[in-house]
């Protein structure tokens, strides 16, 4: 059963299985390197997406903790903010400067 070289290409392409014959060895194993090196570079695809997926995970989570301090600051913040808006107004309310006048009472 002696093949032509592109039958051969085109069955080993289209993965059909070939008989082994001393003439087509050379072929296979072209053909399984070739499949090899896709495969290959299959692989090294996918490692390369994991990698950015997981890189971009890290990320993801380092926001979100950033987001969390932020929102965290904030609330204490505010919370100063009550805090001392309290304390100005006492402070006003305690002091003559800032006491509101009677017009009437002046025009006695």
């Amino acid at each position: 059963m002696v093949r032509k070289l592109s039958s051969i290409t085109s069955l080993l392409t289209n993965r059909v299985a070939l008989p082994v014959l001393s003439e087509t060895r050379v072929c296979v194993c072209v053909c399984v390197c070739v499949c090899d090196m896709e495969n290959q570079a299959e692989l090294e695809e996918k490692t390369r997406l994991i990698n950015q997926v997981l890189e971009l995970q890290h990320t993801l989570e380092d926001l979100s903790a950033r987001v969390d301090a932020v929102k965290e600051e904030n609330l204490k913040l505010k919370s100063e903010n009550q805090v001392l808006g309290q304390y100005i107004e006492n402070l006003m309310s305690a002091s003559s400067v800032f006491q509101t006048t009677d017009t009437k009472s002046k025009r006695k």
